[in-house]
Parts: C-alpha cells; structure tokens; sequence
C-alpha cells in the first residue's frame, strides 16, 4: 500500500499575506473573485472571501458594498501594516522601556543606526522625505 504524503501547511499569515499583496498590486477596489484570480485561482473563492473578512475585521483593509458583495481596500502599505503590528505587541507589555530595549539590542547594527537617524533626523516623528532603502512600491 503507497504512502499518502504528509500534508504541508502554510505558515501562519501566509493566505493573508497573499491576499494583501494582490490587494496592494490592484489599481483599485478588488471583489474576492477579482482577488481570487489575481492569486492564480488556486484558492477557493469562499477561503479568499473568509481571509478578506478577517482581514476587514482586524482593521488592515476597509470594504465597500458593490451589488450583492463587497469590494475591498488596503487600509495602509506594508510599511505601515508592519508598524501597526508592531505598535500592537508593544501595546501588550506591561513594561514598554524594557520591550523596547530589548528590541534595539537586538537590531542588527544597520538598523540600529537607521532607527537612530530616522529618531534623530525627524525630530522623533516619521521620516522626512524618501530614506534610502526604504521605498514601498506596495501602495
């Protein structure tokens, strides 16, 4: 008798991430259908439409009501879903200097430096202007 495979399963975020990206590469609004091909069709419309209903009730897209179904946004580029997520874990702790120090020390000495130029350079704000390295062609 032949061995069945074992089943992969995605990495946690994966069918997200996936959706985003289709979402941020759109010239505008996608329905899950639109949204389903964008992704080569490999998933089923009903598993793209549940992740686009999570990922509206989680904040990260807005949607709109088109006929019978509804069309939806991104909210924010990656750059600023990253930080909103970050935020978020940090908003969990209890001791919000030591997560943070923690969290510098452990940067690896580029990043360090550019998050000491950014802190530095913007007066503690965003950063002023294109940085180098950091262009987000996910908008």
């Amino acid at each position: 008798m032949a061995e069945t495979p074992p089943v992969r399963r995605r990495p946690p975020g994966e069918l997200e991430a996936g959706v985003l990206a289709a979402l941020w590469a759109a010239e505008g609004p996608l329905s899950p259908a639109e949204v389903q091909s964008a992704l080569g069709g490999r998933l089923a419309r009903t598993t793209v439409t549940t992740i686009l209903t999570r990922l509206h009730d989680k904040g990260a897209v807005s949607r709109s009501r088109v006929g019978r179904g509804f069309t939806y946004s991104p909210l924010q580029d990656s750059a600023g879903l990253t930080a909103r997520r970050m935020r978020k874990e940090l908003d969990k702790q209890p001791d919000r200097g030591a997560a943070l120090a923690r969290f510098v020390s452990q940067l690896p000495s580029e990043d360090e430096e550019l998050l000491r130029n950014l802190l530095g350079g913007a007066g503690g704000g965003a950063p002023r202007g294109p940085q180098p390295g950091a262009g987000d062609d996910a908008s």
